[in-house]
């Protein structure tokens, strides 16, 4: 490490509270303070953040730099674009990449960054701009327009869009898609930003924009129509699948057939579903269980003496009354067979009543239930 005074200050001609500091022997990297460096002026990327995002990334800078920005010599990067002399005033230095390290350090009042010194980065403009650019286009999070107006540039240095495809070995579409990016509106621009518009949707319009020179208000025009077309499509999707769920469902149990309309007190005509007879049959099941018992038991009761069956006399011609029937046995009663009720089956519950029942049981239970 050098001592308090070192050459650097004697370069610069001041007597700076942040010095440059030679870091390696070979001196290419250097701590430079902030008040000698200038960000580029062809860098396409516009968008760094909002001011409280800057502020915690150069708090994490102020504990720790990473990664070392690339700075070209004020003269290299003059040769390349000399009428940048008066914007980038009087540095000594210019950023190749890392201006949102550059604006992070400035907003929390960081006196200095590590950079590196490369002049090899501004031997021609292609060189440089492939530096610039190559760092952010390989980025997954880059913004899509940022993105497209970097490319655009490598286009104007390289020559062709192929030269820049294979200089990123990528596919010729590759840079074609991008660049159509740039004929946007920039309040369509914005959407691709925010991803309110799908970058492929952006694309497409973009395409459009360019070969039929639209103006602002088609291309919103051309975006509202697809967005209706989207929402109508999205409809039609959902109701397909509301549709196949249907389909997917069990068959529903068929609605008991002597259901009949009744009357409610406003004299309105209502007849209860299957669901509601079912119901009420559950919450009435002991009162209709006691009742089918107590009227079931006399026929276990043992039978005290023969029956007989009483005829009138009937008068014959002659006067003589003639005899009735022998009296006879009746067949004996069938000993009832106890039947499990299937409760969880309400339709088979149902189904046992009437077959058990008499019809005027079963229509006074009936006018029980339905109140």
């Amino acid at each position: 490490m050098m001592g308090s005074h070192d050459e650097f200050d004697d370069f610069f001609g001041d007597d700076d509270d942040a010095p440059v500091v030679d870091t390696r022997a070979d001196g290419r990297l250097l701590r430079l303070p902030l008040a000698r460096l200038s960000p580029n002026l062809v860098n396409p990327r516009t968008e760094f953040g909002t001011e409280d995002e800057l502020i915690d990334f150069g708090k994490s800078l102020q504990r720790r730099q990473n990664q070392a920005c690339p700075v070209v010599s004020r003269g290299a990067y003059l040769k390349l674009w000399p009428d940048h002399s008066e914007s980038i005033g009087s540095v000594d230095y210019v950023l190749v990449s890392g201006e949102r390290r550059y604006r992070g350090a400035n907003a929390v009042g960081l006196a200095a960054l590590n950079c590196v010194v490369n002049d090899d980065f501004a031997a021609d403009r292609r060189t440089f701009m492939e530096a610039v650019v190559s760092e952010n286009v390989d980025r997954q999070n880059f913004d899509p327009i940022e993105e497209a107006y970097a490319v655009d540039a490598l286009v104007r240095e390289f020559g062709t869009n192929r030269a820049v495809a294979q200089h990123f070995e990528r596919a010729d579409g590759w840079v074609t898609q991008r660049i159509l990016l740039t004929y946007l509106d920039p309040e369509i621009q914005r959407l691709v930003r925010t991803r309110s518009m799908p970058v492929e949707f952006g694309r497409k319009l973009g395409k459009l924009a360019r070969d039929g020179e639209w103006s602002a208000a088609q291309q919103f025009e051309w975006w509202e129509e697809q967005q209706g077309l989207r929402k109508a499509a999205s409809e039609q999707k959902k109701a397909q699948r509301a549709e196949q769920r249907k389909q997917s469902r069990p068959p529903a149990t068929a609605a008991t057939p002597d259901a009949k309309p009744t009357e409610d007190a406003s004299g309105s005509s209502s007849a209860n579903s299957g669901d509601e007879q079912l119901a009420n049959t559950s919450d009435l099941r002991s009162d209709t269980s006691s009742a089918r018992d107590s009227e079931e038991q006399p026929s276990r009761q043992p039978e005290e003496g023969p029956s007989f069956t009483a005829v009138k006399p009937s008068s014959s011609p002659d006067g003589r009354q003639e005899q009735g029937p022998l009296p006879s046995r009746p067949a004996p009663t069938p000993e009832p067979v106890a039947v499990v009720m299937p409760w969880g089956n309400w339709p088979a519950v149902l189904q046992i009543l009437r077959e058990r029942m008499e019809p005027a049981d079963l229509e006074q239970l009936a006018k029980e239930v339905l109140g």
